[in-house]
């Protein structure tokens, strides 16, 4: 009788083994808003990668700062244009469980491209690291900011 429990048990515990995923570019676990937030409220920050469709347009940014205020109001400088947006961090609409970084600028045409719900990829004290996935064709933009 032990031995046919065993048996019948087998299939339920791989089955139970292989039904978990491995969402290993989902929001780190450990990243909430309110430490997300600290990490970027202090300082400036300068866009290292801007990826739309495969093609790199980091140099639309070249020399920009920005400045992430409190007010969920986002300030690109770069000495002689000063452009204002917003940004803010919200519960995925698709998938409570992750979070979104949503950035909104009004213009100029390079700037608004940065205008999207992004998917938090990494996050340490000096990097972000975002992604977004196209809903339309499912092209992958990448955008990365470093601290000055």
């Amino acid at each position: 009788m032990k031995k046919l429990f065993y048996v019948l048990m087998l299939p339920c515990i791989l089955l139970a083994s292989f039904s978990c995923s491995d969402d290993s570019d989902d929001n780190p676990p450990a990243a909430t808003a309110v430490q997300i937030r600290n990490t970027l409220l202090p300082g400036t920050w300068k866009i290292t990668l801007f990826s739309e469709d495969g093609v790199n347009q980091t140099t639309n940014f070249s020399g920009y700062n920005f400045d992430f205020n409190a007010s969920d109001v986002l300030l690109a400088e770069n000495g002689t244009n000063n452009y204002a947006g917003t940004w803010t961090i919200t519960v995925d609409d698709d998938n409570p469980g992750k979070l979104d970084f949503n950035i909104a600028f009004a213009g100029p045409n390079n700037f608004s491209e940065l205008s999207e719900d992004w998917d938090i990829v990494q996050r340490t004290d000096t990097k972000l690291v975002l992604r977004h996935v196209s809903g339309g064709d499912g092209d992958i933009d990448l955008l990365t900011f470093e601290k000055n």
